[in-house]
């Protein structure tokens, strides 16, 4: 019988997975329009997070990192059609970065520094979904960062030996979906509250 760890694991990639649905059918129906930058940078960069933490011993925790690079890829193709903004300095730096940890994993023969280089840009690329959460909340889909939030927490049950290269992207996770879900959905309340007022 597979351990709490490895059902955990699973169960958490399932949610973190799921958690795409809802925010893909906002964008089909016009509800969301993507940021093109920041989806393929997030592609790229969930993809470079992978293949870091996989290689840095990541077992059971795997799930959630598969789960975003196949929702960030999903989520970027259909950018290309409901595409708000275009490329930025700033996004292009981030895919050098992405790019720069790569080199710099080949030439230290250290997946720890790619990933954690990847979870800086991947913190840097998010910053401007924790502006908008704030400013504007009801913008974003409530039942999609509820389950992206409940599927790292899940993610910290999945954690095997808790060591650091293991446990950062799991808590990272946990707290920056935390963040976000947290300011969605108490901002918008207080938002609600100020207008009925």
């Amino acid at each position: 019988m597979p351990g709490i760890t490895a059902i955990a694991g699973k169960v958490a990639g399932f949610v973190s997975l799921v958690a795409f649905i809802p925010y893909i059918l906002a964008i089909l129906r016009g509800k969301t329009r993507p940021n093109r930058a920041i989806w393929w940078i997030w592609t790229v960069v969930s993809l470079m997070l992978g293949a870091s933490y996989y290689s840095s011993g990541a077992n059971h925790t795997i799930w959630v990192p598969v789960s975003y690079n196949i929702g960030s890829f999903a989520t970027a193709i259909l950018s290309i059609e409901y595409d708000k903004g275009g490329w930025t300095r700033f996004d292009r730096s981030c895919l050098l970065g992405a790019g720069v940890s790569a080199v710099l994993w080949w030439m230290f023969s250290s997946p720890l520094v790619a990933l954690l280089i990847n979870l800086f840009i991947f913190f840097v690329a998010a910053l401007p979904t924790i502006r908008k959460a704030y400013h504007e909340p009801e913008s974003a889909d409530r039942t999609a960062w509820a389950l992206f939030f409940a599927g790292n927490t899940a993610n910290l049950f999945a954690v095997e030996t808790w060591t650091f290269a293991i446990s950062v992207y799991s808590i990272y996770m946990f707290l920056g979906s935390g963040i976000i879900a947290t300011l969605i959905f108490v901002r918008r309340n207080h938002k609600a509250k100020a207008e009925i007022r």
